[in-house]
């Protein structure tokens, strides 16, 4: 390609010409692409249209930037979350053929700080907060951080690196009685943009939760997020009377 348009055009060519290589498979997903520098010399455009076409395909979700080891295409594949409570997370990755995994990224003690969540009634004061990430065939597919309103034992915390929380929960004998769920979007969060190298800015799914339990005294808050190529999500309604 030897672009010679100007303005928009230019740096749009360029884009669709990058686009069309990752379409056709040119680029392999494991290897960087050519440094901008590169690319910008073998489609005879200044750097800066490179750099802006490369942008604009980051924010649409075909390729993705890793800090020190360069531009990669982003992998496509879209994992289908059953908002049927009685199927877990993992059970919808195994359904799907995915093998699932959780890793735990953090348990603090803090304030839920999200003001977009109030409809649910958070609580002001510092609760448990545990983040993890969940992954299927080792792909980040979800970002979720969870707040326990009662503290729990070191035993019951140390499953939540292996279960969702409303599962250790019911293996400890507080199962989950009542769940309130708010779904939305918007931009993604610094922790999702970290853990899923999507620029900021990027549209993400977001469910917040309120789980109710056994125990009057302990409830989860939380919200778990995905950007909106990664992740969807479906549920079934009851047939009309």
């Amino acid at each position: 390609m030897r672009a010679r348009k100007s303005g928009n055009a230019l740096h749009e060519a360029v884009r669709e010409e990058i686009a069309r290589r990752v379409q056709s498979g040119e680029f392999d997903p494991e290897v960087p692409l050519p440094s901008a520098a590169s690319l910008a010399e073998e489609f005879n455009v200044s750097l800066i249209t490179t750099k802006r076409a490369l942008r604009d395909l980051q924010s649409a979700g075909i390729l993705r930037s890793v800090p020190g080891l360069g531009t990669f295409v982003r992998e496509q594949r879209r994992f289908i979350r059953n908002l049927d409570l009685s199927l877990t997370s993992m059970d919808d990755a195994r359904r799907l053929g995915f093998t699932p995994s959780i890793q735990l990224i953090s348990i603090t003690r803090e304030k839920m700080k999200d003001l977009s969540f109030d409809v649910l009634s958070i609580p002001s004061e510092p609760m448990l907060c545990v983040r993890k990430l969940v992954l299927a065939d080792d792909i980040p597919i979800m970002f979720d951080t969870a707040f326990i309103t009662k503290p729990l034992s070191d035993s019951v915390v140390d499953e939540f690196g292996t279960k969702f929380i409303y599962q250790a929960l019911a293996d400890n004998d507080s199962p989950v009685t009542a769940t309130r769920l708010m779904i939305d979007a918007a931009p993604a969060s610094p922790e999702v943009q970290q853990h899923f190298a999507v620029p900021n800015g990027y549209p993400a799914l977001r469910r917040a939760y309120e789980f109710k339990t056994s125990d009057p005294s302990l409830k989860v808050f939380g919200c778990a997020e995905s950007p909106f190529d990664r992740l969807a999500c479906t549920f079934d309604l009851p047939p009309a009377d």
